[in-house]
């Protein structure tokens, strides 16, 4: 596939559509009038929870939606946003203009592998775009039988809008921060002939980031398609293309290496005239086909193809040169500043999935089986980067620095292959009506090739058993055993093994929940233990896995409608995060670094009228440990946002609606360290100050 030629001629088809029906408008009926009721309600099922078509109140894991209608009336225009509605899940070196990273029940997510499209691994090296995705679904915990190779805190699947029944037409517009704009079109319906349906989405985005600066632009189309061959038969595809450049904001080390900085949140440090913006480019190609064999059997296959391309510049801050201070930065704000550059870096995932799924009965047990097989293939490229000094600057007063001009990067090369085959089965077999065992086990066949060395292979079991009790059709307990699997991590640059992979690594968990629909709120809590291999940098300066990182939470979640004007929404999670094993006092009891033990949000949303309604959330995070020794902490925060939403009609009762929305994040203008990240030496990264989004969308 060429960059756009797939996506152009959705858009075109999408559009050949549209015109004719805009002509037809006065004659068809009226669309169905728009309702903005923000968080009014969850998604009573997720793909992501697990093989089966089972109802998330009855599944034995902890999973949260954000559906498309949440992502519209909330504003929400990146997973960075959404996260923030998840108590569990936090930013892990989220930089404005790099990688949207998070971590999840304190483990930081795996960017190769954790991050799913229609549950297919995908790169998630640049920002998840939204507008083709109908949901945001997160699994907390680990996902080794579902998912095969994720890091333990969980995984995000982004699942793909799909053509729709009847016709639609929407144009969204919105301002936001410092003048970013951005406008998105979404197009979908079904052509003369019913069998077949499209949806088109298409936008543009002018960035402005709260970090004075580290501005640039983004654009996107994509397109999906389905054939309903037979009324047994169908066949879905899907493309998308996204292109964006902007420039990156690196974080803080800290003063003298022990003192928090006292700086600006807009303050950024890669304001150089020689550091240009980082480039990506991302694309995918997705088939599904379904086939139902009986009226309980049916096979789907599914594949993807995801492109990703980036060329990395940046004036990157570490260490005080002066002071001998590496990492940290200088006491008057000095600062060392490298040239780095990493230009032609490519990933070229793809995945694929069968299975077969079926229900039969022996004897006085009921069975839901699932089983399948599933590939993934992975290669990564890149070249001999630049990282080179180039001069001293200052966080307070910033200076021009020259680079050496003589120095450039390499040639990129194929430099890492991954392959990943399993066979996986799950049955949920009914014992009795209140009572259901799930059980299941993935075979994974894992191999690693990497530039210089020799290809790494294993096999690996990943069992998984579950216990769910329903005394009453809106009461479910649950207890489960679970074993997930992971690849190693990378070594970071200037360790003795750098950009080597670790061994792959496997993990566990134990978890008992209980989900509850009560009077229109559902009510979610769970307590579980991980435990995983510890990796870091040991005193050789080396990257290893030594020890264990255990990680004990319990969370909590309610949502929906309070009284019939009032809806609400709750997510806490306290988690005790706890190092050992590794024989040295710099990790062994200490607190995982960038994880906070309580986080919080709290939404509510008030209609007061149909059509007007006004709403707002309260975020808290306690303290974090900015390093290993525990040394510095950096303080917890609260933040405030205030939104409102207002329906109108264009022409009348019966026009066309227009929602108008408007927020104010961070409405006390709070300074706030939003993440804490122990990469790279340790970088501090600040929040956003008081920020004024309002939108505009039509649907017609």
């Amino acid at each position: 596939m060429t960059k756009t030629t797939f996506a152009v001629s959705a858009a075109a088809l999408a559009i050949a559509q549209a015109f004719p029906a805009l002509a037809q408008q006065a004659t068809e009926p009226a669309m169905t009038e728009v309702v903005v009721t923000a968080v009014r309600g969850t998604a009573d099922r997720a793909s992501v929870a697990g093989f089966s078509d089972t109802p998330l109140l009855q599944t034995p894991a902890s999973v949260s939606v954000i559906t498309r209608e949440q992502m519209q009336n909330l504003n929400i225009g990146s997973t960075t946003d959404a996260a923030r509605y998840d108590a569990s899940i936090s930013d892990a070196y989220n930089a404005v203009g790099y990688a949207e990273q998070f971590s999840i029940r304190g483990f930081k997510l795996d960017n190769a592998s954790s991050y799913r499209k229609d549950g297919l691994a995908i790169s998630a090296d640049t920002q998840i775009p939204l507008e083709n995705k109908e949901s945001i679904e997160v699994l907390k915990g680990l996902a080794g039988l579902t998912a095969g190779i994720a890091a333990p805190g969980g995984i995000v699947n982004y699942t793909t809008k799909r053509p729709t029944s009847t016709t639609l037409r929407s144009v969204l517009f919105g301002v936001s921060e410092r003048g970013t704009l951005r406008g998105s079109v979404d197009l979908g319906g079904r052509f003369e002939d019913r069998r077949f349906g499209y949806r088109v989405n298409v936008a543009g985005e002018r960035l402005r980031s709260y970090v004075d600066g580290a501005d640039g632009r983004r654009s996107f189309i994509s397109g999906a398609f389905d054939w309903q061959i037979s009324p047994q038969a169908l066949l879905q595809v899907d493309a998308d293309y996204q292109k964006k450049s902007q420039v990156s904001a690196p974080g803080f080390q800290l003063i003298n290496g022990v003192a928090l900085p006292d700086v600006a949140a807009d303050t950024l440090l890669n304001d150089q005239p020689w550091s240009y913006p980082v480039a990506t480019e991302s694309m995918n190609l997705g088939a599904r086909f379904q086939y139902q064999l009986a009226q309980d059997w049916k096979i789907e296959v599914k594949a993807n193809r995801h492109v990703f391309r980036r060329d990395d510049y940046t004036a990157f801050p570490y260490g005080c040169s002066a002071q001998e201070l590496y990492p940290g930065f200088c006491g008057n704000g000095d600062y060392d500043v490298y040239d780095y550059r990493s230009l032609g870096e490519e990933k070229k995932p793809l995945a694929a999935q069968a299975m077969l799924q079926g229900r039969f009965v022996t004897g006085a047990l009921s069975h839901e089986l699932s089983a399948g097989f599933s590939y993934f293939g992975n290669k990564e490229s890149w070249g001999d980067d630049v990282y080179e000094y180039a001069g001293t600057s200052n966080i307070y007063r910033p200076v021009v620095v020259a680079p050496r001009s003589d120095l450039e990067t390499g040639p990129a090369s194929v430099r890492r292959k991954d392959n990943e085959r399993a066979l996986f089965v799950q049955d949920i077999v009914g014992l009795t009506a209140e009572l259901k065992l799930h059980a299941g086990a993935r075979y994974v066949k894992l191999k690693r090739d990497e530039l210089g060395v020799a290809p790494a292979e294993g096999s690996f079991w990943v069992p998984n058993a579950s216990l769910v009790y329903s005394p009453r059709s809106d009461l479910a307990l649950y207890a489960s055993y679970a074993r997930g699997l992971e690849h190693g991590g990378i070594a970071p640059m200037e360790t003795t093994n750098e950009d080597r992979a670790l061994a792959p690594s496997k993990s566990k968990q134990v978890e008992i929940g209980a989900k509850a629909l009560v009077e229109g709120i559902s009510l979610t809590a769970a307590v579980f233990q991980i435990e995983k291999g510890l990796e870091y940098i040991d005193a050789t300066n080396t990257f290893v896995r030594n020890g264990q990182a255990q990680h004990r939470g319990v969370e909590f979640a309610a949502q929906g409608k309070l009284t019939r004007e009032m809806t609400v929404g709750a997510s806490v999670a306290a988690l005790n995060t706890k190092q050992s094993g590794t024989g040295q006092s710099i990790y062994d009891g200490k607190r995982v670094t960038n994880v906070p033990a309580l986080r919080s949000t709290v939404f509510a949303e008030y209609a007061v009228t149909p059509g007007f309604k006004v709403n707002g959330d309260w975020q808290f995070a306690g303290k974090k440990a900015f390093d290993e020794e525990n040394t510095v902490f950096v303080p917890k925060y609260h933040l405030l946002n205030v939104g409102t939403s207002y329906v109108a009609r264009i022409g009348g009762g019966s026009g066309m609606p227009l929602v108008l929305r408007a927020q104010v994040r961070n409405a006390l203008d709070k300074f706030y360290w939003r993440d804490v990240t122990p990469d790279l030496g340790g970088y501090l990264i600040p929040g956003l100050g008081r920020t004024f989004r309002v939108s505009a969308q039509l649907d017609f």
